[in-house]
């Protein structure tokens, strides 16, 4: 059936010569530095404009960064290497769906809400939603958006778990709290502003092990030419295979319109200086991401000619860096994918605090919160939202299975009426409450009932269409 991994069991295990502490103490070193960097920064943090938008100081270096560090994380790495030991080369399109996804921030959408935002003091995606539909749509928006997201936090912690197993040999459980702790700790502390100077060094951290690691992995591997070689599929070379639903070019239509409209990346977007840090800023990032997509995919490729017994997608990565390096370089590379995986965390986190906070709280809740109760609830809410990510991840089975869930669910809710809502002024409330409901009944229904396997009945892609489909057709209504 496609899209399956191959049934061939192995115990994968570290080779007597690999340096167990080294890769522990390297990890715990590096969590401890983050963690210190993070409440550091914090003693900037002076209201919620800090907290929440940076206090709009984010030049184009930073939200460069900022942008890339949280888009490159478990399923980019970890998940996009599963993908290529599965499929090959084609998938890229993960890393490459969010790129495209990206360009159309940085210069469709972007530019445009954070004008909005500047002008009307927006901080979050549900301020804005307010501020177009009416208090109906961000309610109902926001607690969609919290649940779904707490799909992708688990799908982080899914990632850094695996990464403690292949090392240490330490039980998922031990592994998703330990990872949550981390970046849930130097978040808490400042906000935007402390994780978007954390992003810088991670980001830094990432690149130099991919980038040290991936020369000799493929030198492992046979070079280029083993990977186009007879002993894997001769799709493994072709850019545009997909097996199916979920499976190389079809990332596009389902990752793309989340990496648009991401609150997250929209309130990055807010926290820019100018309309031009958020073009030059987002641009070069989606440029950046689209290159370093070809790293996951060839390390994936590699596992599958250098270890072509493993049954779990989450231990591709893992495997192959500790198993094909030496210890202190393969270190480095874990360190990497870790930091993959805590940064993308963060700006989750940033979603769930923010908008429990904002939307919901100080909306509907308490008004009159004054801007130390607002932080203090945003702090809250990420802790919050972190055990619930915890609790998740224990049940979901692959970094992959739980980020499907959360791109589907954010297409359907949010790309039309934030689309819409910043291309036409006539639509109102009940054009974005018509494609919100159409768009998730869609989705929801593709989820429970039976259908074949085609990509095109994926319950994202169909979901976004059917919610387009309401939201045009309310809009023709008379006035």
């Amino acid at each position: 059936m496609p899209g399956r991994f191959p049934t061939v069991s192995a115990d994968i295990t570290l080779t007597p010569g690999s340096d167990v502490s080294l890769h522990l103490a390297l990890l715990t070193a590096y969590s401890i530095a983050l963690v210190v960097m993070g409440w550091w920064m914090s003693r900037q943090v002076r209201g919620s404009a800090d907290f929440f938008v940076a206090g709009r100081r984010l030049g184009a270096p930073l939200l460069f960064s900022t942008v890339l560090a949280a888009n490159i994380g478990a399923g980019t790495t970890i998940g996009a290497a599963g993908l290529a030991y599965r499929d090959g080369i084609s998938a890229w399109w993960w890393n490459g769906s969010a790129a495209i996804g990206s360009l159309g921030l940085a210069f469709l959408v972007g530019p445009r809400i954070w004008r909005i935002a500047k002008a009307h003091n927006l901080y979050t995606v549900g301020d804005y939603l307010e501020l177009r539909y009416g208090r109906a749509v961000r309610g109902i928006t926001a607690v969609l958006i919290w649940f779904g997201t707490l799909s992708i936090l688990a799908g982080q912690l899914i990632g850094g778990a695996a990464i403690l197993s292949v090392v240490a040999d330490i039980p998922r459980p031990v592994g998703i709290v330990a990872s949550a702790l981390v970046m849930t700790i130097y978040f808490v502390a400042g906000g935007l502003l402390s994780s978007a100077w954390v992003n810088m060094v991670q980001l830094c951290v990432l690149l130099g092990g991919f980038v040290a690691a991936l020369p000799l992995v493929l030198q492992r591997a046979g070079g280029l030419a083993a990977l186009g070689g007879g002993s894997l599929p001769a799709s493994f070379t072709d850019i545009l295979h997909s097996s199916g639903p979920r499976s190389g070019w079809t990332f596009l239509l389902i990752l793309g319109p989340g990496f648009i409209i991401s609150p997250g990346l929209l309130q990055k977007a807010y926290g820019a200086t100018s309309e031009r840090a958020v073009r030059w800023g987002i641009g070069w990032q989606a440029l950046a991401q689209a290159a370093f997509g070809l790293a996951p995919a060839l390390l994936g490729m590699s596992a599958r000619v250098l270890h072509p017994g493993i049954t779990d997608p989450n231990a591709v990565l893992p495997t192959v860096l500790v198993e094909q390096l030496p210890a202190a370089l393969s270190a480095l590379a874990l360190a990497a994918v870790f930091s993959a995986e805590v940064s993308t965390c963060d700006a989750i986190l940033f979603m769930l605090s923010t908008s429990l906070s904002q939307d919901l709280y100080r909306r509907f809740l308490r008004p009159g919160a004054s801007d130390g109760e607002l932080v203090r609830a945003a702090r809250l809410a990420a802790v919050t939202g972190a055990a619930g990510g915890v609790l998740l991840a224990l049940r979901l089975p692959t970094v992959t299975a739980a980020l499907a869930i959360f791109y589907s669910l954010l297409g359907v809710t949010l790309f039309v009426p934030v689309m819409g809502g910043l291309f036409t002024r006539r639509a109102t409330s009940v054009d974005a409450l018509c494609a919100i409901a159409a768009g998730g009944a869609t989705a929801v229904a593709l989820i429970l009932l039976p259908h074949p396997p085609f990509w095109w009945l994926d319950p994202g892609i169909c979901g976004i269409l059917a919610a387009a489909l309401a939201f045009l057709a309310s809009l023709a209504r008379p006035r």
